[in-house]
């Protein structure tokens, strides 16, 4: 679906749909019909998640095998880690995700990038993170 790639991120020039308790006082939006939202919420109360694109380009070795994790750090202590990608790692590709991070960006206090080789391979050269760009918000602030 179009919400699950991603498409409907960031939300569009006349902003997003609005839902809740104050729905109603953006009545120019009362007035859409027959249109589907969704929304992705955190397993845990009080449910609260926040979609962010991530985009990493990589330097180092040419190919590999291995996966890519961020694992989001809030200020509380707690963490949360996502996968990226998963397989074949090229130096040439830019790894694009949206994920929906249960930790608020404005209590993050670092975001680690994991590279975790798959044990089998043969090359034991360093990988590392050329850029990696998160950008969230309905205005797709960095």
């Amino acid at each position: 679906s179009h919400f699950s790639e991603g498409e409907c991120f960031p939300c569009p020039q006349e902003g997003c749909p609005m839902m809740g308790h104050y729905a109603d006082r953006f009545p120019t939006k009362l007035k859409r019909i027959n249109q589907k939202y969704f929304l992705n919420t955190a397993a845990d109360p009080p449910f609260t998640s926040w979609r962010q694109r991530v985009f990493i380009k990589l330097s180092g070795v040419k190919k590999t095998r291995g996966d890519i994790n961020l694992v989001f750090h809030d200020k509380e202590g707690n963490r949360k880690e996502y996968q990226i990608t998963s397989g074949i790692l090229s130096q040439d590709e830019i790894y694009t995700k949206y994920l929906d991070v249960e930790i608020n960006p404005k209590l993050v206090k670092k975001v680690e990038f994991l590279w975790i080789k798959t044990p089998f391979t043969l090359l034991w050269a360093r990988l590392g993170a050329d850029t990696v760009n998160i950008t969230h918000g309905e205005d797709g602030h960095r």
